[in-house]
């Protein structure tokens, strides 16, 4: 079957954005470092018997632990580094890169307004991305990650899952999900959402894109997500195919499920081009998955790399989760370019 074209949208509607904040973004080869990191360490912990869950477990927490204790930094040295002390963390330049403005957003939704943070190189109109963050949202991390994606010539937009309950950053600097309290602060919200959830919101956050002058809406709109936005890009890509034309899930969880509304059946509805980026811990307890997945972008005729990283333990990609992993995240980050470039 061959792959199927999208449609570019060339009539944008008003935008109903609020502006919070604006500035102007250095080059990642002139940032300081100072956004400082906020702990997602694994950033899910959920119980197996929940019907939406499927994110990672108590052996996913404990893989850090022995991580850890294998010679990598202790719990006590990342929370250091988390509050700041040490501003070794850093994301590798990009070539070339351009300059960006950011702009701190509010976006309608039918649930109410979303505080998130849209990124774009200063010159001209790019191609829009979407990004869903972990479990601990929108933080100083993901707005390093999508300042850097905005630097490669990309409109970006970052959001705030959560902003029906809190406005972000939902954690502080240092905090950690392996604190009781920090699970007791998050997973309230996080059961808050559903597939549902993920596809009002997917269609509001599109929209807004194509409204936005630094877009350029002739081009489609590419979408990436981490852990519990794995589904999250899934539901968008099946919800917004007249729009969306490639998606990465980076340590995704619940993408082949037994359930009825598991993401994996919506493949039928996508278009465009995939990676689905795995954690070796995660396919280790869901061995199948891969095989799944991989058959069912098969049968549509769609392009997709689903690819387990070896050694990679889920989480590898965040910036500031205690599992980063720079060699694995480098490798998925350079797959994602591709991706990009050839989709959009």
């Amino acid at each position: 079957m061959a792959p199927r074209r999208l449609l570019a949208k060339h009539s944008p509607s008003l935008s109903d954005s609020l502006p919070l904040k604006s500035q102007t973004v250095l080059t990642s080869s002139a940032r300081a470092s100072s956004d400082g990191f906020a702990c997602s360490v694994l950033a899910c912990l959920l119980p197996r018997e929940e019907k939406f869950n499927a994110m990672c477990d108590e052996n996913t927490v404990q893989d850090a632990e022995d991580l850890g204790r294998a010679g990598s930094i202790t719990r006590r040295e990342f929370n250091t580094l988390a509050a700041g002390a040490a501003a070794a963390v850093t994301l590798p330049a990009v070539a070339n890169a351009k300059a960006v403005s950011a702009t701190d957003v509010l976006i309608n939704t039918p649930d109410g307004k979303c505080d998130a943070f849209f990124v774009y190189p200063s010159e001209g109109k790019h191609p829009a991305v979407l990004i869903w963050p972990d479990i601990l949202a929108l933080r100083a991390s993901f707005r390093t990650m999508a300042t850097r994606l905005a630097e490669s010539g990309y409109s970006v937009l970052c959001i705030n899952p959560y902003y029906r309950d809190a406005v972000a950053p939902v954690v502080e600097t240092g905090e950690s999900f392996q604190d009781a309290s920090t699970q007791k602060k998050v997973l309230p919200m996080y059961r808050n959402l559903s597939p549902e959830t993920h596809r009002t919101d997917a269609r509001a956050f599109v929209d807004w894109l194509d409204a936005q002058s630094p877009v350029d809406t002739s081009r489609p709109i590419g979408t990436m997500g981490y852990c519990m936005g794995g589904p999250m890009v899934m539901r968008a890509a099946a919800e917004c195919s007249d729009r969306i034309g490639a998606g990465c899930a980076y340590h995704p969880v619940s993408l082949a499920t037994e359930d009825d509304d598991s993401p994996h059946l919506l493949i039928s509805k996508m278009n465009g081009q995939f990676l689905i980026a795995l954690a070796e811990n995660d396919d280790e307890r869901n061995p199948d998955d891969k095989s799944v997945l991989r058959e069912a972008f098969s049968a549509e005729g769609l392009t997709a790399e689903v690819t387990v990283f070896e050694g990679a333990l889920h989480g590898w990609c965040v910036l500031d989760s205690r599992v980063y992993n720079e060699g694995a995240a480098e490798v998925a980050w350079a797959k994602t370019l591709e991706i990009l470039n050839s989709a959009l």
